[in-house]
């Protein structure tokens, strides 16, 4: 009598999207090192390989789910990361 799809849907983490996931993930990783990294006058370099094995972790994420990503779901994407370099920005120069 229940639909088949019901129980499929289940299977990706009580139906919470891929991209939603790797959003989160990447605003943890950033945070965790933006607070571990670097201060108001000084960037790690061990920062800069953080973020470029983040950079790598979403290339493989969004082409092994490329189908979920529709216009919506891109917009949402970007935007989260024009928010994280925004971030950046400010925690820089504050004091």
């Amino acid at each position: 009598m229940i639909p088949e799809e019901i129980f499929k849907r289940r299977r990706n983490h009580n139906n919470t999207p891929e991209s939603v996931l790797l959003i989160i993930a990447n605003y943890i990783v950033f945070f965790a090192s933006l607070t571990l990294f670097t201060s108001r006058n000084h960037v790690n370099w061990f920062f800069w390989v953080v973020l470029g094995c983040l950079a790598l972790y979403n290339f493989f994420t969004i082409r092994r789910n490329r189908e979920e990503y529709n216009r919506v779901t891109t917009i949402a994407y970007l935007s989260s990361l024009v928010v994280l370099v925004a971030v950046f920005f400010i925690f820089r120069g504050m004091p």
